[in-house]
């Protein structure tokens, strides 16, 4: 009974599917050979949406698959473009990082190069024999003098170039050098990269105060660099003097660090000779 029903069944659907086939046949027989307007406007009008209908409903499955692959597609598109985007923000950024670095190390390089590194050629090398520190006041003696080309005036600086003092008194032999801390020395220096000039009044301790008066409203930072101004005529431009160690107190060098010392000459155009 079941197979006489499956076999009904299948013999069924094969007549439909034939007489579904016959039916373009039957309407292109009719349109080519004996064509019956009457016919054809009956047809278009009930048949073509009716065949629109079904081949759309027999389509679907495959319209669907063709929209999924569509978006499986595009999604992976999309997501091949979201990992290219990320590449190229990630090298912006890296890009960014890598110009921050090297402005800071051209303002570096700025500050480095404003500071005299030379070496004059008629440069003294004399040793610290004794310092002598007393209250406010802090005094070096050196073993070079009077005989060996020392003269009052003279710029004494750190066998690396770091000013030291300036001598005061000159013998035969020794030559006394007031430090940068004493009481009495008072110099023109300015921050290295910058035309900011003040004077550094030395008050006994190791970070002497320095005062700016060219641009009062300047905000000095922890770590710059101060250097030499020529301004007063009496120093040349750009010996390294400290570093700041806060807005206005600068760490400079001190007698009892140094035992070997240079001793440099300029001229009255505020050059090394």
């Amino acid at each position: 009974m079941n197979q006489h029903s499956l076999s009904w069944r299948a013999v069924k659907l094969i007549k439909s599917a034939a007489a579904a086939a016959a039916v373009p046949l039957v309407f292109i027989y009719i349109l080519v050979s004996k064509p019956d307007f009457y016919l054809i406007n009956w047809a278009g009008h009930v048949i073509l949406p009716v065949a629109h209908f079904v081949g759309n409903v027999v389509t679907w499955p495959v319209r669907a698959t063709g929209e999924a692959i569509s978006n499986i597609y595009d999604l992976s598109n999309l997501r091949a473009e979201n990992e290219r985007l990320a590449r190229e923000l990630d090298a912006a950024l890296a890009d960014k990082n890598e110009c921050k670095v090297a402005i800071a190390e051209n303002k570096r390089l700025s500050n480095e190069l404003d500071i005299v590194h030379a070496t004059p050629q008629n440069v003294i090398m004399a040793d610290v024999v004794h310092d002598t520190v007393a209250l406010h006041h802090s005094n070096f003696l050196i073993n070079k003098g009077v005989f060996d080309g020392i003269k009052k005036g003279m710029v004494v600086t750190s066998v690396d170039g770091v000013m030291a003092g300036m001598v005061i008194d000159v013998g035969g032999e020794f030559s006394r050098v007031r430090a940068l801390n004493d009481a009495d020395s008072n110099i023109a220096v300015r921050i290295a990269g910058d035309e900011v000039y003040g004077f550094l009044q030395g008050d006994g301790s190791a970070s002497p105060e320095i005062g700016f008066f060219s641009r009062p409203e300047f905000k000095a930072e922890r770590g710059m660099t101060v250097i030499t101004s020529n301004i007063s005529g009496v120093l040349p431009n750009g010996i390294l003097v400290g570093t700041l160690k806060n807005g206005r107190d600068v760490k400079v060098l001190q007698p009892d660090s140094v035992s070997r010392v240079k001793v440099l000459e300029f001229n009255n155009n505020n050059e090394y000779k």
